[in-house]
């Protein structure tokens, strides 16, 4: 150009990380951790920096340092809270803090992040910071974890009131999964992760949504523990089939260059509803809110039948989860929701709505109007129904 110099630079990047499902990982004779990630073998004398929720430290952290201390490996297990109401800069800041006290190598000493959805996040967006990128690994306690947080590569704390607003894809070594963890978890925190499960049936698959209608309920009890040999299959088939549908939306778009996503179904509205409710609501439940809000919005323009809209707000009903919380009566909240969202997009709504169970389309001329009718909407079909969605505990509860 005019003689001045000019260069373009392209490459792509390669990605490869390994979702690995192993009940009872830390038990002595489980070698899934040691061996189980080809990229990140672990062998007697090697050193881990292993940051862990405080809640899941309390009731596991005598088994994983033993774990550690039966194979050779020496372990520091740094403790740190991690809920909605921490997931900001400070936490990560003290990740960075511990990993540099640490000393750790960039390349040859993952991190290892063990806890819910928040705590894998703030690891890892530490982690991607700390020397330009370190490896992490993710051990999932909770179930939003298992079939959501745990298998992507988004990683991010909140700023403000805004969800998520800083964070980086940063794909993890390996995603360890470990139902045996959700033994100790509130029906509420399982309740919270059928929500994610829910999602992908809703927009990708009516054999999913059929398997929640007839099991949800009973496998919710069990806390997808396999009791019984029933219990076990329809467990096994919920989580194989919530996370195939995710990995399979998410592995050509990893890095959101297409910004029609049908994965942010239950994502428009959610973020600014649970940010606005803290700590009341959990993610699960702001996302299961802004479902129902949506299934009214379909229903309102006929893509959704009234009884597809029954049988979709039954089956929340029977996950424990709530169909209204009282900051959708305030419309001027969904509208600042849809425009936040609309930045997010590129300018535009990009709305994922179902069409009947299991299939979606997108669209871009939601109205103020039509969201305060299907807020209406749903508000009457809510009267009379109590959430089971009690008070705030923490993620991890339970013996």
């Amino acid at each position: 150009m005019g003689g001045s110099p000019y260069w373009t630079v392209e490459a792509v990047r390669q990605v490869r990380y390994h979702v690995v499902s192993s009940n009872g990982l830390f038990d002595p004779g489980n070698t899934a951790l040691l061996t189980g990630c080809p990229d990140a073998p672990m062998s007697p004398g090697d050193r881990r920096l292993v940051v862990i929720d405080q809640n899941v430290d309390t009731l596991y952290g005598h088994d994983v340092r033993a774990y550690f201390t039966a194979h050779g490996i020496d372990a520091t297990i740094v403790p740190l809270r991690a809920d909605e109401a921490v997931k900001q800069w400070d936490a990560v800041s003290r990740v960075v803090d511990a990993m540099n006290d640490f000393g750790i190598d960039r390349r040859r000493e993952p991190v290892l992040a063990v806890g819910g959805g928040v705590l894998t996040d703030i690891v890892g967006f530490a982690a991607s910071l700390y020397r330009r990128g370190t490896p992490y690994i993710r051990i999932p306690t909770t179930l939003i974890g298992l079939v959501d947080a745990g298998v992507g590569v988004k990683t991010g704390v909140n700023y403000e009131r805004g969800k998520n607003r800083l964070g980086t894809y940063a794909p993890a070594t390996a995603t360890f999964l470990d139902r045996s963890f959700l033994r100790s978890l509130s029906l509420r925190h399982i309740s919270n992760g059928l929500a994610e499960i829910l999602k992908m049936a809703l927009i990708r698959s009516e054999d999913l949504f059929a398997l929640l209608e007839s099991h949800g309920a009973a496998v919710r009890a069990d806390r997808l523990q396999g009791t019984t040999e029933d219990l076990a299959r329809a467990s096994d088939a919920i989580i194989a089939e919530s996370i195939h549908l995710m990995l399979e939306e998410l592995q050509p778009n990893l890095w959101e260059s297409a910004l029609e996503r049908c994965v942010d179904y239950g994502h428009t509205f959610s973020p600014t509803l649970e940010m606005h409710a803290l700590p009341e609501l959990l993610h699960g439940e702001a996302v299961v809110i802004d479902m129902a809000l949506t299934t009214a919005l379909a229903t309102l323009r006929g893509d959704v039948s009234e009884a597809q809209a029954d049988r979709i707000y039954n089956v929340i009903q029977a996950l424990g989860l709530p169909l209204w919380n009282e900051v959708l009566e305030d419309p001027s909240l969904l509208e600042d929701a849809l425009r936040d969202t609309v930045r997010h997009r590129d300018g535009q709504q990009r709305l994922p709505l179902p069409i009947g169970i299991g299939r979606h389309r997108f669209v871009n001329d939601v109205t103020s109007a039509e969201l305060r009718d299907a807020a209406r909407l749903l508000g009457d079909r809510a009267r009379g129904y109590a959430p089971s969605a009690g008070t705030l505990v923490p993620e991890q509860v339970g013996a």
